[in-house]
């Protein structure tokens, strides 16, 4: 049942019962289903990062004209032909079943036949033997009170991209144990109350005072990066995965923000774009320096700041060829989980602040168990991208 809430730009669609096409994860199991439990624990968003976007036009193949001289990126459907449920009169009947079929006894919802490789969600990528090449823009991580976990640091370690991680003054120390003090940068306030929004406008002024034209803002809860091609998802290890991203934006001088999809919403068997264009960027994202905005607000800051450049009529590219490996929203302490999300209602809170700062296009939906904000992007989703003049700083 809806809990009692009280009246405004809701949107009731009930207890889901089926999965949205982009709520899945890669794991060792069916990826259609096994997110389903964790989008009922509440960990991730699941409005679809492609809902409304230019993707859902006739031409599938849209995006082959804006992909040259880019990264081999191949897609298909490999979406079954057919399916059947067996039933199984005990777990020992079960387990001589999968056995017989080759599969371990763990198998708790689906198989393919013959089976269908995946890559198991916890892998990460060994250190390759040399840095990456670097990417063009700098590359911020803001952070609090992850100095132990430091997840999208170690990833970035790993692949040998330079950065910096922008923390609080108080907790120094602890960072400065863990990571090269040269890579980080200390804020000049603290505990405002505020969430990420003071950092990110911090970060945002430092990049232009470094003369860059983009910047790179991440959470810090990222564990690594993967490569998404011929419907197979590979663990990235001696690519630099920002480098398509900038190259592909610099190409249009309206590219307010690009970013690399979540690795749950890139699933191997089903068919879709290089990028997605005129979407919502989350948690990864390559800013253009001088669009007329800044960060605000408390909440879903991310979707706030995609909006406002789409009414503008700018263009957003979600990149599906490069995907980074997010963990779950409300689930690591330290970050936002303890300033902002602690709340009862905090899920609540966040939708309606979406809702009041844009009542135009955003509603408030219960699904999987909780309150989600729902984004209507039709309206923006024809924004044209425009090729950079010869001589462009771009």
């Amino acid at each position: 049942m809806t809990p009692d809430v009280p009246l405004g730009l809701f949107t009731d669609t009930g207890d889901a019962t089926e999965p949205d096409e982009a709520d899945t994860i890669i794991e060792e199991d069916d990826e259609e289903t096994v997110a389903n439990e964790l989008l009922l624990k509440g960990g991730y968003e699941v409005e679809d990062p492609g809902q409304g976007a230019l993707f859902d036009l006739e031409d599938f193949d849209w995006w082959q004209k804006y992909w040259t001289d880019m990264p081999e990126y191949i897609t298909g459907s490999e979406e079954p032909v057919a399916s059947m449920l067996v039933h199984f009169r005990s777990e020992v009947d079960k387990a001589r079943f999968l056995a017989l079929v080759g599969e371990p006894p763990t198998r708790l919802r689906s198989i393919w036949w013959p089976g269908m490789e995946i890559m198991p969600r916890g892998e990460r990528a060994a250190p390759g033997a040399d840095p990456v090449e670097s990417n063009k823009y700098p590359v911020y991580i803001i952070s609090k009170g992850r100095w132990e976990s430091r997840l999208t640091s170690k990833a970035l370690e790993e692949l040998g991209i330079p950065y910096h991680i922008v923390i609080e003054p108080q907790e120094l120390t602890q960072y400065a144990d863990v990571i090269d003090e040269q890579k980080i940068l200390t804020l000049p306030f603290s505990n405002l109350g505020q969430g990420s929004i003071p950092a990110r406008n911090w970060v945002w002024e430092h990049s232009l005072t470094r003369g860059a034209k983009r910047h790179w803002i991440l959470d810090d809860n990222m564990q690594g990066f993967y490569r998404l091609n011929r419907n197979r998802k590979t663990v990235i290890k001696d690519e630099n995965p920002f480098i398509p991203c900038e190259r592909l934006a610099d190409r249009y001088s309206n590219v307010a923000l690009a970013g690399l999809n979540y690795d749950f919403f890139g699933v191997q068997r089903q068919k879709r774009p290089a990028f997605y264009l005129n979407t919502r960027i989350y948690s990864c994202i390559l800013i253009q320096n001088d669009i007329p905005f800044r960060w605000r607000g408390r909440y879903n800051e991310d979707t706030d700041l995609s909006l406002r450049a789409l009414k503008a009529g700018y263009c957003t590219i979600l990149l599906n060829a490069y995907l980074c490996k997010k963990t779950a929203t409300m689930v690591m302490k330290g970050g936002n989980t303890d300033e902002l999300y602690a709340a009862d209602d905090g899920r609540l809170q966040m939708a309606q602040s979406l809702v009041e700062q844009h009542p135009d296009c955003a509603s408030i939906t219960w699904k999987w168990g909780r309150w989600q904000h729902h984004i209507n992007y039709s309206a923006t989703k024809r924004n044209e991208l425009i090729p950079v003049e010869k001589g462009s700083d771009f």
